[in-house]
């Protein structure tokens, strides 16, 4: 007994050293990690501009393209969560900083680029720029700048209202979760554009509603209706919502992101980014309330 537990202690120091030994290899190996997943994110929430060349130019319509960016790395992801956007500038010939919010249309695990997808707007300072450029042209980038942080399943259904250029948060949303085979939410999206032309992402949305018929529900509205158009033609009515969407609960959340005239009907505008605002138009109408509506 005596020679055995003699052993024993004689052999203590090196087993306490091979296991501080291990802790010390698991925590560098924990930093090593820490440090290449950091470092294979483009934007790192670290309010640094990064240029970034367009690598492709796609016509969708008559006032709408894709811009595709190539990110510095090809094994870099964009570094944006969902529901994210970024900031993008450019400089003026006077020297002065045009800065506006993007939101990318590119799966977040994509690597090596970044797509958005934007509609040009008569007078718009960036717009006008951005459309002027080509091939191997740079933007300037920082983010991600978070707007809401997706957690799957956190409800039932979710609702989304969107019109024209507010459809890419929207369709982050329905992307990220009818991709994600653990997340079970139900996906309501009414989606408002002038005519058929103008439906932006509209063969995306298809394809999702289309592999996902049980979670994914897209209805489009158009002022003016075309040939074989299919959706509705009008406004999204307070009577449609009523009887299409799901109902006022904390089961379900409300997504909504347009034009001004389009937030000021149904749900108000928000007062800064930071500050939501109440809850006023046709959503307050149908008794929801602040806590269960989001403003993009």
């Amino acid at each position: 007994m005596f020679a055995r537990l003699t052993s024993s202690k004689k052999f203590l120091p090196i087993a306490i050293g091979i296991g501080a030994a291990s802790i010390a290899t698991a925590v560098i190996l924990q930093q090593n990690h820490s440090i290449m997943s950091e470092s294979s994110k483009a934007l790192k929430g670290d309010n640094q501009w990064i240029d970034l060349p367009i690598i492709k130019i796609e016509k969708l319509s008559h006032d709408t393209k894709r811009f595709t960016f190539a990110l510095p790395k090809k094994d870099q992801v964009s570094g944006l969560t969902v529901a994210s956007c970024v900031l993008a500038k450019f400089v003026t010939l006077k020297g002065s900083n045009v800065i506006r919010p993007y939101t990318p249309v590119s799966d977040i695990n994509t690597k090596g680029e970044i797509e958005f997808v934007i509609k040009h707007y008569e007078n718009g300072k960036f717009t006008s720029h951005l459309f002027g450029l080509k091939e191997n042209d740079t933007v300037s980038f920082k983010g991600p700048i978070s707007k809401w942080e997706w957690k799957p399943n956190s409800f039932d259904s979710i609702t989304l209202l969107g019109a024209g250029s507010g459809i890419t948060p929207l369709y982050q949303l329905v992307h990220h979760i009818a991709q994600n085979p653990q997340d079970n939410t139900k996906i309501h999206l009414y989606y408002g554009n002038k005519t058929p032309s103008d439906i932006l992402l509209k063969s995306e949305l298809d394809n999702l509603q289309s592999k996902y018929p049980e979670q994914v529900k897209v209805t489009y509205f158009v002022d003016k209706a075309e040939d074989k158009f299919e959706g509705k033609t009008g406004f999204i009515t307070k009577e449609f919502l009523s009887s299409d969407a799901p109902k006022a609960t904390e089961k379900n959340q409300v997504f909504v992101c347009g034009p001004p005239p389009f937030m000021k009907a149904y749900s108000g505008p928000k007062v800064s980014p930071s500050d939501q605002g109440e809850l006023t138009g046709i959503l307050a109408e149908l008794g929801f309330t602040k806590d269960n509506v989001f403003k993009f």
